[in-house]
């Protein structure tokens, strides 16, 4: 991950020779977390990919985060391709045209897009699903019952916070040529990230105290076992995640979302505008069809009376 992520050039651009710009110290998924009661008590199958958003018996049962990348990449992973797509028409199949139509038809299953309050609704019970980041989705997760998290099979977006040391300002680096020292990082910054990104400090993790995956996870590497007394006390979440990780054969299929060219980014944000306007539009149109239909009726009723 640091070679293709984080190292970059003077540019800032991704290069993989360049300097290291940041450091992760936990990462995480985007996840489906929704309430097994109801689905056990209405008899429904169980969610198990991003294909499960588009059943029609979940129609206004969905509450999501807001976000253009989001929203459309569960299009494109639906669709079996790519969150980094930079070109809908020649590198997914069916095209623009497809990727709208199917956009229409997830944003009518959502009732709510807020990156907010998509778990208010979800607690309350106002909808049964809800599609947002690990770290929002597990700890509100724990504190209800009969919930379950998966991350979707076909594979998620990877999230990741990042220690960055900021650069000298220029007026620091004129208090060292003049033999003062300018105020930033501690010298002993380098020592102390080391220290925090030992497996030995994933315990947090591994006990889920810090909701996320530690930076050693991601690899592979070791992780610190979680004492069986602890463990056992602790209320066991349903989920498909282990110690924050998604299973390997997911894994692999997840992405960090890479910059995309600012007009794939204004594409995406068109096709929602778009589609936003055409059911906003239908709403309008079924409004007036039920003031007239009304209004016929009443109509209808009063000349009944007055014959």
């Amino acid at each position: 991950m640091s070679q293709v992520y984080l190292r970059r050039n003077y540019a800032g651009e991704q290069a993989p020779e360049g300097e290291t710009w940041a450091v992760p110290y936990r990462w995480g998924s985007m996840v489906i977390a929704y309430k097994k009661s109801k689905f056990q008590q209405y008899k429904l199958a169980p969610i198990q990919d991003w294909e499960d958003l588009w059943r029609p018996e979940l129609a206004g049962r969905i509450s999501m985060v807001n976000s253009p990348r989001e929203v459309v990449g569960a299009v494109l992973k639906y669709m079996g391709a790519s969150y980094n797509t930079t070109d809908l028409d020649s590198q997914v199949t069916g095209g623009k045209i497809a990727v709208e139509t199917n956009l229409a038809s997830l944003m009518k299953q959502i009732r709510l897009f807020d990156s907010t309050n998509y778990l208010k609704a979800f607690n309350v019970g106002d909808v049964w699903v809800t599609v947002g980041w690990s770290s929002d989705v597990i700890p509100v997760a724990k504190r209800m019952s009969n919930v379950t998290v998966i991350v979707p099979k076909s594979g998620a977006t990877l999230w990741a916070d990042l220690w960055a040391i900021p650069a000298i300002p220029d007026s620091g680096k004129e208090a060292e040529a003049l033999g003062g020292r300018a105020r930033g990082p501690s010298p002993l910054v380098h020592q102390w990230i080391e220290f925090c990104l030992q497996p030995a400090r994933s315990l947090p993790f591994t006990r889920e105290v810090i909701p996320g995956a530690s930076p050693s996870a991601i690899d592979g590497g070791p992780l610190v076992r979680e004492p069986e007394v602890t463990k056992k006390s602790r209320a066991k979440l349903d989920a498909n995640l282990v110690s924050g990780v998604p299973p390997p054969e997911i894994l692999t299929k997840c992405e960090f979302l890479e910059p995309l060219p600012e007009a794939t980014l204004l594409e995406y944000r068109l096709l929602i505008d778009t589609v936003r306007k055409q059911r906003q539009g239908h709403g309008l149109v079924e409004k007036l069809e039920n003031i007239f239909s009304s209004f016929r009726t009443k109509l209808h009723s009063q000349m009944k009376k007055n014959t």
